[in-house]
Order: C-alpha cells, then structure tokens, then sequence
C-alpha cells in the first residue's frame, strides 16, 4: 500500500533520466521497489505454510510506531540529534533485552550516518540542535 502511495503521489513529477534524476524518480525507484516487494512477501505468505502467529505482542509493535512518530515531531523542533537520541530510547523499550551499551551505540552510529550523510554529503538544511 505505501509502495502504491508513492508511486501515484510521485507520478506528478518528472522521472528525469538515471544520469539526470528528476524530482519524481526516487519516490518511482522506491515505491515500485516497495510494491514489488510487498507483492512477494504476500504472495509466499499465501503459498508457503508454517507456524501461525498466536498472539499479538502490543508492546514492541506500539512503541516502535511511538518512536518513529516521535522522530517526526521532534526534527523539525529540536533537531536532527534530539530527535534520533528520543527515537532510540523509545524504540529500544520496545525489547526487555535492550542494553544500555546497545542503545548507546546505536544512537552513535545512527548520527555519525545521519549527519554524515544528509547534513554534510548532501548539505540538506536539517536543523541539527533545537538552536541552529
């Protein structure tokens, strides 16, 4: 369903060439690859039998929802940094087996990427602290 989101919202836009990419060419690639792959896990899960999922586990499923919506209200607020360190701790309540070590890491990781990536590659005006 996302992958045919995008692929019809992204339709408004030039696809431009793979040499050349125009605005809509990413929101194609992704949202066929997404449909594509949507199509193959469905299809197995038709064809292929194995153990029935018994019971629903609320917890990891609600906070891991809660993370990534959290992230999405904390960018543009408080930046790029707050936002990934409050989508970590979140997301890592989801699991009893979480560590501290873990998390830590993570988060490092994840900036180190992030930032690395968009801010200083790309020069996307991220907003990095709540102050900048």
């Amino acid at each position: 369903g996302v992958g045919i989101t995008a692929l019809i919202i992204g339709r408004e836009y030039s696809l431009g060439t793979a040499t050349r990419m125009g605005p809509g060419y990413f929101p194609a690639l992704l949202g066929g690859l997404l449909t594509l792959l949507g199509a193959i896990i469905a299809a197995r899960s038709l064809l292929l039998t194995g153990a029935r999922v018994d019971t629903i586990h609320w917890r990891p499923l609600i906070l891991i929802l809660a993370s990534m919506l959290i992230f999405a209200a904390l960018l543009e607020p408080a930046g790029l940094v707050i936002a990934t360190v409050a989508l970590v701790v979140v997301g890592c309540l989801a699991s009893p087996e979480s560590r501290l070590r873990d998390m830590l890491s993570l988060i490092v990781f994840l900036l180190v990427v992030a930032l690395g990536l968009f801010v200083y590659s790309l020069g996307l005006p991220i907003k990095v602290w709540p102050w900048s």
